[in-house]
């Protein structure tokens, strides 16, 4: 007889480079919020019960957040808009046994009066899945 097997097999692919700024506020509140859900994304697992992951390689200036929601794949749980630091966070658990695509991702970016005038800056958010049997 002859054996075989199956390795893992996980993959997780976003397209997009949104773009945007916070430009304007009400008197007297916060300058507000802006999203972006022009990208979109798809996931690839034979495990069960994976995750996808999310981070930047750097903090994010004092006063602005940047948070990222995935729309989960069939069977899995978006835990909604969470803000992205250097350590990654959860963004969709539960994912068995899936290949899908057309995921919408959206982002949003928040800003305090305390974010001051901040130049055009970019941050690259690292999509990761693990987790899973």
């Amino acid at each position: 007889p002859r054996g075989f097997s199956c390795s893992a097999s996980d993959s997780v692919a976003l397209s997009g480079a949104p773009t945007w700024r916070v430009a304007s506020a009400v008197p007297g509140e916060r300058p507000g919020s802006v999203t972006n859900a022009t990208a979109s994304g798809a996931v690839t697992t034979n495990r069960t019960g994976a995750k996808v992951t999310a981070s930047i390689p750097t903090i994010m200036p004092p006063g602005l957040t940047l948070s990222s929601s995935l729309a989960p794949p069939a069977g899995a749980a978006s835990a909604g808009f969470l803000p992205l630091g250097t350590v990654a966070v959860d963004l969709v658990t539960g994912i068995t046994k899936v290949a899908q695509g057309l995921m919408v991702v959206t982002y949003k970016l928040d800003a305090t009066p305390a974010a001051g005038v901040v130049t055009s800056n970019t941050r690259i958010v690292t999509y990761t899945i693990t987790g899973g049997t």
